[in-house]
């Protein structure tokens, strides 16, 4: 696995929540595309995230939260339907992850339960979350690109 930490910006990001298993967070993805592409939140500079809030390892399936994400602009105006967050800037550990979504909770399975105790390092509190660098609308399943992102605590010196 190949991992870096970078530095990331902060994210103004409009959302739909989904409380249940994550690999059906798809329909938060339907809900927030049928509300922000008409309201126009929708632009070439736009990132399509997911964000993560609980463990799957000691959250039950049908507790875990998370939100389909999109980002927005400062002065942007959110469209009923939509709830603003903002994902913090910080230290990230960062792999990519290229092929079917349904591969994802393996990855993230090695990401959290193999490098992170590996690493030394120690999560911040915010949630995890992944950036989609295409989509399947216009991608195959095995080109699909997924940026997945853990939250890291300053380094103490």
């Amino acid at each position: 696995m190949n991992v870096t930490i970078k530095d990331m910006p902060e994210y103004r990001v409009a959302t739909v929540r989904h409380v249940g298993p994550y690999m059906q967070i798809s329909q938060a993805f339907a809900r927030l595309g049928d509300i922000a592409g008409p309201a126009g939140l929708i632009g070439r500079d736009t990132i399509m995230l997911a964000m993560y809030y609980d463990d799957p390892e000691t959250t039950p399936p049908a507790d875990l939260r998370s939100d389909a994400a999109l980002t927005i602009p400062d002065d942007a105006g959110l469209p009923d339907g939509l709830s603003e967050s903002r994902l913090p800037a910080g230290r990230y550990a960062t792999t990519t992850h290229v092929g079917p979504y349904e591969q994802l909770g393996d990855v993230w399975a090695r990401f959290m339960g193999e490098w992170l105790p590996a690493s030394g390092e120690r999560l911040a509190d915010s949630p995890s979350y992944e950036i989609y660098r295409n989509t399947p609308a216009d991608t195959s399943a095995d080109r699909l690109v997924t940026e997945l992102y853990l939250p890291l605590s300053a380094k103490t010196t």
